[in-house]
């Protein structure tokens, strides 16, 4: 039994509709321009879509780029940024890259994939290793590597119980191009060639783009009006991607005088969230809140980012209880001073970064209240902090161009230079 017939169940699961699609049957693109190889990057989801927003240009100029995503989320999201009309067409030839579902690991699947998509170069985000595609793309002679490669060490538990079967497919790729040492570790540990390996550093620094701190857009001020936290009041704390009790806590935590806003991160815990804060202003309430009103709750998908303008500190969720931390880098870029949890395994690397750069906090249950309080009444550190975090982030910036050579290089095509704009 291969990796892929035993995570079949598991994908069949998953799987909501768009059947054609995920068994393989990809509208068939045309033959590229000479001399503008096709390349073909595969993002499971949305986090991974995010990822590319640097290198889908940088390769753009050079090459054709077909984004391959799995999820719905990730299909509506790619069509947004790379696939035109406002992410309401179809992707395939619109925008800066074609769209297209990638299909099951099935051998009948795969194969008629890539009879229609016809790739020159295969390039997966971060660890999307599926056992016929890879075979498949070798068989045809693609070349087939893993970008912003990350393994982390609860993944790297169950990889390696399966070791024996995946042995062959990790050996497979033509390169591994991973975000820090200790995932090179785990990479070649799971077969991929030493020499095939290398650190590069992870996508996500040039994801979000660099804003000095100051005036929030108009997406945050229209926000802020409807929610009411444009009447004054005390510094406002803003917890992103929260999870199961942490509303309660950061509720109980926040200091005197300071306003507490939550953005959950899955929707069906909204309610829930909103009975932690005890009249809390909801963002779908549709009326901003009475004056000296301290708790907010955004209960909308897409609006995060708009609220971390407005903040004075920004809390990473996921981050205080058993799951595996959020990503900061985004108030980073703005600016915000951040504080996060002590469970950030999945963002270990950046979170380490950011700590040596003295760019953030790491605070605790025990030390949240007095960590809070601390940030919220001075505001020179939350400066001191702030700036620093745009500045770890900026010197960061440049792994997409990394990779971007590296794949050029690959498929004969001389780089161009720079770092590309972030979409």
């Amino acid at each position: 039994m291969t990796g892929a017939a035993a995570m079949s169940p598991w994908l069949l699961r998953k799987s909501r509709g768009d059947w054609k699609a995920r068994l393989g049957h990809a509208e068939p693109l045309t033959p590229p321009a000479p001399g503008r190889p096709r390349v073909m990057l595969h993002a499971v989801s949305v986090g991974e879509v995010n990822a590319l927003r640097s290198l889908v240009p940088i390769l753009a100029a050079r090459c054709e780029v077909v984004v391959s995503v799995g999820t719905d989320t990730g299909i509506a999201r790619a069509r947004t940024l790379y696939g035109g009309n406002g992410g309401t067409g179809t992707g395939l030839g619109e925008g800066v890259a074609r769209v297209v579902r990638y299909p099951l690991d099935f051998s009948r699947s795969v194969a008629r994939f890539l009879d229609a998509v016809k790739p020159d170069l295969v390039a997966l985000v971060e660890l999307e290793v599926w056992p016929n595609f890879i075979r498949a793309c070798v068989e045809r002679g693609v070349p087939v590597g893993v970008i912003n490669g990350r393994l982390s060490e609860r993944s790297f538990r169950g990889y390696r119980r399966v070791r024996g079967l995946l042995r062959r497919t990790f050996a497979s790729l033509d390169f591994a191009a991973v975000q820090d040492g200790d995932y090179r570790d785990r990479f070649v540990a799971m077969g991929v060639p030493v020499d095939r390996c290398v650190v590069t550093g992870s996508m996500k620094w040039d994801a979000a783009p660099l804003v000095r701190a100051g005036e929030a857009g108009e997406a945050a001020r229209a926000l802020a009006r409807a929610m009411g936290l444009d009447r004054g009041g005390g510094p406002l704390i803003v917890a992103g991607s929260t999870a199961e009790d942490e509303e309660a806590l950061l509720h109980a935590a926040c200091p005197p005088g300071a306003r507490l806003l939550c953005a959950p991160r899955k929707p069906e815990r909204f309610d829930e969230a909103a009975r932690a804060m005890p009249g809390c202003v909801r963002r779908t309430a549709g009326r901003p809140g009475e004056g000296g009103a301290t708790r907010f709750l955004l209960d909308t998908i897409g609006e995060l980012r708009s609220a971390y303008e407005m903040a004075d500190v920004v809390v990473m969720g996921r981050s205080f209880g058993r799951l595996y931390g959020s990503d900061p880098i985004e108030p980073a870029a703005l600016g915000k001073p951040v504080l996060i949890g002590p469970a950030f395994k999945d963002f270990e690397s950046i979170v380490r970064e950011m700590q040596r750069r003295g760019a953030i906090v790491v605070s605790s249950r025990a030390t949240l209240a007095r960590d809070l309080a601390g940030l919220t009444g001075d505001g020179d550190e939350r400066r001191r902090l702030g700036e620093a975090a745009l500045a770890c982030v900026a010197a960061n910036r440049g792994v997409s161009a990394r990779h971007a050579a590296m794949i050029l290089e690959r498929v004969g095509v001389a780089a161009s230079g720079g770092e590309g704009p972030a979409v």
